[in-house]
C-alpha cells in the first residue's frame, strides 16, 4: 500500500479532517463535538494521510504553533500500518521549522508510563478533558524524533 502525506490548513482540507476525526473521536471514543472541534484547529498546522489506493483519507494530526501535538487519528483499519509514524514525522519536521525546542502532548492516565520510555516527561498536575484524566507531558523534538518509528501516538486527543 502507498500513503500521500501533506501538510495542509485547516481552512482548506477542513471537511476531509473532520470526517477522520468524527469516525475516530467522536463516534468511536465518544467525545463531543464541541470539544472535539476547537479554536486550535485554525491556528494549528495539519498533517492529513490519504490512501493512494482509493484517494480516503485516513489518518490525521496537528502540531500547534507553541509545540502542543493533538488530535492524532489513524482511522480503523490502517492502525497496524504505522501511519502514525508519517504523521509524527511532519509533525516534528513543522516543530523543526518554526524552531521549537520541545513538543508537548496530552497523555491519557494509563500511558504516562508508556510516553516516560520514550523520553517524554510530566509538566503540572492532572487534569480532565471530556471526563478523561490527562498529563501535559513534554519532550525535546531530538529525543522525540529518534522514538517516532516505535512509539504509537495515534488515538491521542
Amino acid at each position: 500500500m502507498s500513503y500521500s502525506i501533506s501538510q495542509v490548513k485547516w481552512q482548506q482540507a477542513a471537511p476531509l479532517l473532520r470526517n477522520i476525526r468524527e469516525k475516530v473521536f467522536v463516534c468511536e471514543r465518544r467525545i463531543p463535538r464541541k470539544i472535539e472541534f476547537d479554536q486550535g484547529d485554525r491556528t494549528a498546522y495539519h498533517m492529513l494521510v490519504c490512501d493512494d489506493n482509493n484517494q480516503d483519507p485516513i489518518a490525521t494530526g496537528r502540531i500547534s504553533p507553541q509545540g502542543e501535538i493533538s488530535r492524532i487519528a489513524v482511522v480503523m483499519g490502517y492502525r497496524s500500518k504505522e501511519i502514525d509514524s508519517f504523521i509524527m514525522q511532519g509533525l516534528f519536521g513543522i516543530a523543526r521549522k518554526l524552531m521549537l525546542k520541545e513538543v508537548f502532548i496530552s497523555s491519557p492516565l494509563d500511558k504516562v508510563d508508556y510516553f516516560t520510555q520514550h523520553d517524554f516527561y510530566p509538566i503540572g498536575s492532572v487534569y480532565m478533558v471530556a471526563g478523561m484524566p490527562k498529563q501535559r507531558m513534554a519532550c525535546t523534538i531530538t529525543k522525540a524524533a529518534c522514538h517516532v518509528e516505535k512509539a504509537k501516538y495515534y488515538l491521542s486527543h
